[in-house]
């Protein structure tokens, strides 16, 4: 998930025609994508982490909506329902607008060294759908990995079209996504009565039997069960598949603009993204978000996107006032750098902790409200940061990321 960033010519020994118009590109990384990920990485946490706590886990997404805000009328309450306002859906769409960045790197890698394209990134996108899989299978149901996977490779194709066509295609993945949000969204007030009912529990809808299977079941069980609902637990990334294109070419095309480069033009574009962004995205989830379940998905699949996008801009605009990078930088980097290898372990940490197989405290602590789960996430933030930082000093990649490493290369 880390790349190295290279001058794509402007013709192209690729297939296809490097797209015109887009700004050349340094040689060497761009330190701001390393940190960006991170943020990323450890932001997707933030969410994730909610659904490891509730009764029914991952299952508890489908029905009690376990990721989204709610403000309650405690102090404990408010706190909950800022952080995850704070990061329902963000952090994913900038992972995701992250990896269309990944993409056109590899794209203009391929340009450079006269490689026909997709070429070798086929294997790429193959050996991250077989990761997603297995960590689908054996780790955590809400894999984002096999969905990312399929639409790296229908936008690698989509690069060796004109700019012209790239750009026709960005759109009409919008206006699909615009439709399935409008449709869906539409099925939801129906089904909640206009959102009457935001302030229901968020876990009164999942089976008891499905309660008992996270909180005492053995590990067996939980892999049958996610075999088992496999199509229900893989809706996300079909609902959303649109939105995944359009936000993978957002990405492509803000690398090409020099988004994210350090000079004052891409301090620009990312003060720009940061104002639009946050200025247009904050208020339309703020309302979605009061209107109740109902609007529910314009809130993760609509306004959060927008707001990815002023906080790529923001923590751009705090990286470039960062005169002597510290140890939190630092440490952002490390976890970019072995995105891939941090995103699965975070995720088996939180089963180990929070499920019956391990210490079991998410039915331990049901009722010791927000606090340990806030806590949950900040203890293994601390252990990605320090272990990658610790990885790094003696590897030049992280675990899977020389995995993938080894088995392209041979």
């Amino acid at each position: 998930m880390t790349e190295t960033v290279e001058t794509a010519p402007g013709t192209a020994g690729a297939t296809g025609a490097v797209p015109a118009g887009r700004a050349p590109q340094r040689s060497g990384r761009l330190p701001l994508l390393d940190v960006l990920r991170g943020v990323a990485i450890l932001g997707t946490l933030m969410t994730n982490v909610w659904i490891f706590a509730a009764p029914g886990a991952e299952w508890g997404v489908l029905n009690g909506n376990v990721t989204s805000a709610s403000f309650g009328g405690s102090w404990a309450g408010t706190v909950e329902g800022v952080f995850r306002f704070l990061a329902d859906g963000k952090f994913l769409s900038m992972l995701t607008i992250l990896f269309g960045v990944g993409l056109a790197i590899q794209f203009g890698s391929a340009a450079q060294r006269g490689r026909p394209w997709p070429g070798r990134y086929k294997g790429r996108a193959l050996f991250l759908f077989v990761e997603g899989t297995v960590h689908f299978v054996l780790v955590f149901a809400w894999d984002v990995l096999m969905g990312y996977a399929v639409v790296a490779l229908l936008v690698a194709w989509q690069l060796t079209r004109t700019a012209r066509t790239q750009r026709v295609l960005m759109w009409v993945a919008g206006g699909v996504h615009g439709v399935m949000l409008g449709v869906l969204t539409l099925a939801a007030v129906a089904g909640t009565g206009g959102g009457s009912d935001a302030g229901s529990a968020p876990s009164s809808g999942v089976n008891q039997r499905v309660v008992d299977l996270y909180a005492n079941g053995n590990y067996l069980d939980q892999i049958a069960f996610r075999l088992q609902n496999a199509i229900a637990l893989r809706m996300e990334p079909v609902i959303s598949f649109a939105l995944l294109v359009l936000l993978f070419h957002l990405g492509v095309r803000l690398y090409r603009a020099g988004a994210f480069r350090p000079d004052p033009h891409g301090q620009r574009i990312r003060r720009r993204m940061c104002g639009w962004g946050l200025g247009i995205g904050i208020p339309l989830n703020v309302a979605a978000v009061a209107a109740g379940p109902g609007l529910a998905m314009v809130a993760r699949y609509g306004a959060a996107p927008v707001v990815a996008v002023g906080y790529l801009g923001l923590i751009g605009l705090i990286v470039d006032r960062v005169r002597r990078p510290g140890p939190l930088t630092a440490g952002l980097t490390a976890v970019g750098r072995t995105a891939l290898s941090c995103y699965v372990l975070q995720n088996v940490l939180c089963v180990l902790v929070c499920y019956g197989l391990g210490l079991g405290l998410a039915a331990r602590w049901a009722d010791q409200g927000p606090w340990w789960v806030l806590g949950l996430w900040a203890a293994v933030c601390a252990v990605l940061v320090s272990g990658a930082r610790l990885w790094l000093r003696r590897f030049e990649h992280g675990p899977l990321e020389s995995v993938q490493k080894r088995l392209l290369r041979s």
